[in-house]
């Protein structure tokens, strides 16, 4: 806060008086200066330290993409095997010799607090244009592999639903039973083919970033 006091003696013409207002307001600007100075400067840190935390995250984030698209190519093979075998039972109306199906339940854990931290505290609002805007877009494909995991998710959980409820014992189950069974494998086949592309357009748009932001 800036307080302005009166003169402690009595002014005495115009002169006196204009060298007061002119003393007070080189002081106000001064003030202002220096309190515009410090503000830049808190911006400038606070920019600073987001542009860290948020780089840091998006190398740890594409360090892990490796691992990423490794377990989506391993839950493809299973499902692959799983519909080579209900395929078989719909065309023969039996189970290949030994046979074995089966669903992996993932959700990829992709970090966002550094992102979601710079929007908190206004970071991004400091930042050139153009970077804020590279980081929106990062954090959004982000989004957008969180959500399209999900539904594979929700699919995986519809078709362990249905491989529960196969028989063990007994005669064996109908065609029709068993082709309503590969329609749902189906689907999550295809679900994982979405997982793949946005996992690796995404890890495409990690390293492009990260070369043209080396620090």
């Amino acid at each position: 806060m800036l307080d302005v006091h009166a003169p402690h003696e009595s002014m005495h013409g115009w002169r006196d008086f204009m060298l007061h207002l002119t003393t007070i307001t080189i002081g106000l600007l001064i003030a202002l200066s220096l309190e515009g100075l410090v503000e830049w400067q808190h911006h400038r840190h606070l920019v600073h330290d987001a542009e860290a935390s948020l780089h840091a995250e998006i190398k740890s984030n594409s360090d892990g993409m490796g691992a990423v698209l490794d377990d989506v190519h391993k839950r493809q093979a299973t499902i692959d095997q799983d519909i080579s075998i209900l395929s078989y039972f719909v065309a023969n109306g039996k189970y290949p010799g030994d046979h074995h199906t089966s669903v992996a339940l993932r959700l990829i854990n992709i970090d966002n607090l550094s992102w979601k931290t710079a929007q908190s505290t206004g970071a991004l609002s400091y930042m050139p244009y153009d970077l804020a805007k590279q980081y929106a877009g990062l954090y959004t494909e982000q989004d957008s592999l969180s959500a399209t995991e999900q539904q594979a998710a929700r699919d995986a959980v519809i078709c362990i639903g249905a491989l529960a409820n196969e028989p063990l014992t007994g005669p064996p189950p109908s065609r029709e039973h068993v082709q309503a069974i590969l329609d749902k494998v189906e689907v999550l086949q295809g679900q994982l083919f979405l997982v793949q592309s946005v996992d690796q357009e995404l890890a495409a748009d990690y390293k492009q970033f990260l070369a043209a932001h080396p620090n």
